[in-house]
């Protein structure tokens, strides 16, 4: 199931307008892509989604000290007191993928649960941000120029919060990717990174599943409206399209994704362009 066409084109809108406002919120954002994919998702819903996130930062200590302090007390009350967690089936999920579902389920992938750890301790005031490590999304408290010091400690809120040593995040990059843990993997992730990661596991999730193939397309449609993504999403659309029998916007898609990348790969302009022309032969 997914939003009528009316809903889905406001939801779209308000997307694109937010993505592109000066200071992104992450929660809206969130509920925005949520409402795309869940018809029974209205206005009260995103408000009261907002309102929960309002309630649970409440329920945080004021000021409970330096980022080790607040990264504990942060576990301590979405981890433990409110069981938010993950677990392997979460992967199986597209509920795991939609905040509104994550915060009343209190379980989801990690980057939505980190971004209910964002949400809730900034709205208390701690100093936390997201870190995209490979394969596995945490939490950093504290200073994100800080690695390996007492300023910045992470936490992991798939395993509920539970703190994360220098050694356990090499360990989670080395499991992930097979890499070391650079320290630039540690920075602060940017809103609009954190959603288009969330719309690729969106993506990568419908892929291994055929019947859900207008999930994998909408989750396309809302990562071209985020104001940078690469082109190649331009590309994986219009090849989707054909897929599903929409041949001419399919057609049309593959030839404006040849223009774009004619002066720099012409080999696979042309290669994209003849794909183009045998979507349109399919019409016949």
């Amino acid at each position: 199931m997914r939003a009528q066409p009316a809903k889905s084109s406001e939801w779209r809108r308000r997307f694109a307008d937010e993505a592109r406002s000066e200071r992104p919120d992450l929660s809206l954002l969130c509920l925005l892509l949520s409402g795309e994919a869940d018809p029974e998702l209205d206005e009260a819903g995103i408000d009261a989604a907002q309102i929960e996130l309002d309630k649970l930062a409440g329920q945080l200590p004021f000021r409970p000290g330096g980022p080790r302090e607040w990264a504990t007390a942060a576990a301590e009350l979405l981890g433990g007191q409110h069981g938010f967690h993950g677990s392997p089936p979460d992967y199986h999920r597209l509920e795991s993928s939609l905040l509104h579902q994550v915060l009343r389920r209190r379980r989801g992938l990690p980057i939505l649960l980190s971004v209910v750890w964002i949400e809730v301790a900034r709205r208390a005031g701690a100093p936390v941000y997201g870190v995209a490590l490979p394969g596995h999304f945490v939490v950093g408290f504290g200073s994100p120029d800080a690695y390996g010091k007492p300023e910045q400690v992470l936490a992991d809120p798939f395993n509920g919060g539970r703190l994360l040593s220098t050694e356990d995040a090499e360990q989670l990059v080395a499991q992930a990717s097979g890499g070391r843990l650079n320290p630039s993997l540690l920075s602060a992730a940017d809103p609009l990174n954190i959603m288009l990661r969330i719309l690729n596991n969106i993506r990568a999730w419908a892929a291994a599943r055929s019947e859900r193939s207008h999930v994998a397309l909408w989750a396309l449609e809302l990562s071209l409206l985020l104001p940078s993504h690469p082109a190649r999403l331009r590309y994986e659309r219009a090849h989707l399209l054909v897929e599903r029998g929409d041949f001419l916007a399919g057609a049309r898609g593959l030839d404006e994704y040849a223009d774009v990348v004619a002066s720099i790969e012409p080999t696979t302009a042309e290669r994209v362009r003849q794909e183009a022309r045998a979507a349109r032969a399919k019409l016949n």
